[in-house]
């Protein structure tokens, strides 16, 4: 096991320290992008910023009009749908591996200095 070196405020400042430290979060890390509920509209927000992406769904607006059609309009999602997919399997396991390793580090040992 690793340890992690913590210095504290020293004791004159410690009053005001309290006063302070109720405004902060604390000393967790966190480097995960999504939660639970924010994936799936924050990945699609994401993807969909890539040009690419937005031209498969150009595509697939167009071919909904029934003067322009000219594959089934399943046929056209396809594509689109298979790059969405991939990419938010890939971006689900990279941030699952963030969130494993956060919680490696949150819950390591830490030695405190004190005088």
């Amino acid at each position: 096991n690793e340890w992690r070196i913590v210095f504290p405020n020293n004791e004159r400042q410690k009053k005001a320290w309290d006063r302070t430290a109720r405004f902060y979060s604390g000393n967790r890390i966190q480097t995960t992008k999504y939660t639970w509920l924010t994936f799936v509209p924050q990945n699609l927000f994401e993807q969909f910023h890539r040009l690419a992406n937005l031209y498969f769904l150009f595509l697939v607006i167009l071919n909904w009009l029934p003067q322009v059609q000219v594959f089934h309009r399943e046929i056209t999602m396809l594509p689109l749908l298979a790059v969405l997919l991939a990419i938010s399997v890939k971006d689900a396991i990279e941030d699952y591996r963030k969130y494993q390793f956060d919680k490696t580090i949150n819950s390591s040992k830490t030695r405190v200095y004190d005088k």
